[in-house]
């Protein structure tokens, strides 16, 4: 197919048609929502938490939560562990958590026929140096934001950036697609907290009062550790 770019060995597509399209022939995917699934599921499972994502919410979530003994996560902004990352510093080891999320959970479900990796950049080396160990060909997945008008996909620059800092750390051939996330890291690498601070979606976060959490995901390879999903949750790789 043209758009799969199967002649590379990293491979770099958005959202969930782009994992369709790349994990039937990879080896692995890494799914990245810096802004900010993977970056809670980063920071839950690197304290020995098992996190599962869930693409409903509502009454589904709460059925699938109490279906494998975990606890289901709050909105964000309520009490308990939310998406917020900074609501999960402090998460207890073995912790079951449900995790709902509508491009990072759903992003994780639809490529789990495949191993599966939640990167950001906390995690960017630590996710790297896992995929490799799982395989040559390894997809490459920026979640996006979708419009709240037509819930088209919105690429989200976050993303791009999280992907190219993954990617700088594989070995192989680069499609054009995975070179440009590289680059645009580099460009950003300097400043990430700043430049998360001013996105588009980080602007938003702070406007809804979450300025502490762009700080906890703009840490670069602050855990050594890599969220590998297994039996459709994601633990810690070390």
């Amino acid at each position: 197919m043209i758009f799969d770019q199967a002649e590379f060995d990293i491979r770099c597509e958005w959202g969930e048609q782009g994992v369709r399209t790349l994990a039937p022939i990879s080896d692995v995917v890494i799914i990245v929502d810096v802004l900010s699934f993977s970056s809670a599921v980063s920071i839950a499972t690197a304290r020995g938490a098992i996190v599962y994502p869930f693409r409903g919410k509502g009454n589904e979530a709460d059925s699938f939560a109490r279906s494998v003994g975990a606890e289901l996560a709050s909105m964000r902004g309520e009490a308990g562990y939310t998406l917020s990352p900074v609501s999960l510093l402090d998460i207890p080891a073995k912790t079951r958590l449900v995790l709902p999320s509508p491009n990072g959970s759903a992003l994780t479900l639809a490529a789990s026929e495949r191993p599966t990796l939640a990167g950001c950049l906390r995690n960017a080396r630590a996710v790297a140096r896992t995929a490799v160990t799982l395989g040559k060909r390894i997809a490459i997945v920026p979640c996006g934001e979708r419009w709240k008008e037509d819930h088209t996909l919105r690429p989200a620059i976050e993303d791009l950036i999280g992907a190219g800092a993954i990617i700088r750390h594989l070995p192989g051939s680069l499609s054009p697609e995975a070179q440009t996330a590289v680059a645009t890291f580099e460009r950003f690498a300097e400043d990430l907290h700043g430049t998360l601070s001013r996105c588009s979606s980080g602007k938003e976060l702070i406007a809804r009062g979450h300025a502490e959490d762009i700080r906890q995901i703009a840490l670069l390879d602050a855990t050594d550790t890599a969220p590998l999903l297994r039996d459709g949750a994601y633990a810690q790789v070390a």
